[in-house]
């Protein structure tokens, strides 16, 4: 227990599942958490739900679509804090569709949010982390960001740009003391699974694809993202770290 004590971290898509773990992994081990969410209600609701614990929570609605949106986060946080000491882009959609059939108005959507948005966020909370002088940005890409998958051709190829984004960043941030790595998550049980995950049939050879032979868990992932968020990853830095039972090796 704290190896975050008295960081402010930002998580965005912190409203439910892999975000709303992490916030709290993170509040428990000892940080200030933001959690910004395009449902702001409910990324209060996680914020009060940590703060009747005792921990340190505030809630934003935020769109990282939206640039407004983010200067205002960003502006609130430098106000309250000075600094970020861990910035998590966890914010992503999906819209499944063969690619034949997808529209312009669903890759717009896809990327604004799961590209557009960690550009944004990464670029406009540069000043914030260079501030902490030990600053870790962690973005979450996937690993369909280096696989093929039927009808997630939008998805697959906004979360191959953060990947190869991160590295780049990696290389650009080091000289300000800003580490840049990236988590790929696999199957994770989360609202944004859990139709496909339901299907009797694609769950078992999702499974079987797993060599650990579970999907994983949002504290799965919000356990990964301590480790580079805290000083436990002081020398890493460019990496991209599989959250996913071994799927990717056995592809």
């Amino acid at each position: 227990m704290g190896r975050l004590d008295d960081r402010i971290a930002v998580v965005t898509g912190a409203a439910a599942g892999i975000g709303l773990a992490i916030a709290h992994v993170f509040a428990e081990e000892g940080a200030h958490v933001w959690l910004a969410d395009v449902e702001g209600e409910k990324a209060e609701a996680g914020a009060a739900a940590l703060r009747a614990r005792g921990l340190k929570a505030t809630a934003q609605a935020v769109d990282v679509s939206r640039g407004q949106d983010v200067t205002a986060l960003l502006r609130a946080i430098e106000t309250a804090h000075g600094r970020i000491d861990a910035l998590i882009n966890n914010a992503g959609v999906n819209v499944r569709s063969d690619f034949r059939h997808l529209s312009d108005a669903d890759w717009v959507k896809i990327r604004e949010v799961n590209l557009d948005g960690v550009v944004r966020v990464a670029r406009d909370g540069f000043a914030l982390m260079k501030a902490s002088g030990r600053a870790s940005l962690v973005n979450l890409a996937s690993i369909m960001g280096h696989r093929g998958l039927r009808q997630l051709a939008g998805y697959s190829a906004t979360k191959g740009a953060v990947s190869a984004l991160t590295r780049t960043l990696a290389v650009e941030y080091a000289p300000y003391g800003i580490r840049v790595n990236a988590l790929a998550p696999g199957f994770i049980e989360t609202a944004m699974t859990d139709r496909v995950l339901k299907v009797p049939q694609i769950n078992r050879a999702l499974l079987e694809k797993t060599p650990l032979r579970r999907f994983g868990t949002g504290e799965d992932v919000a356990k990964a993202a301590l480790f580079l968020a805290s000083d436990d990853s002081a020398f890493i830095t460019g990496a991209e770290i599989p959250v996913d039972g071994g799927m990717a090796a056995s592809l």
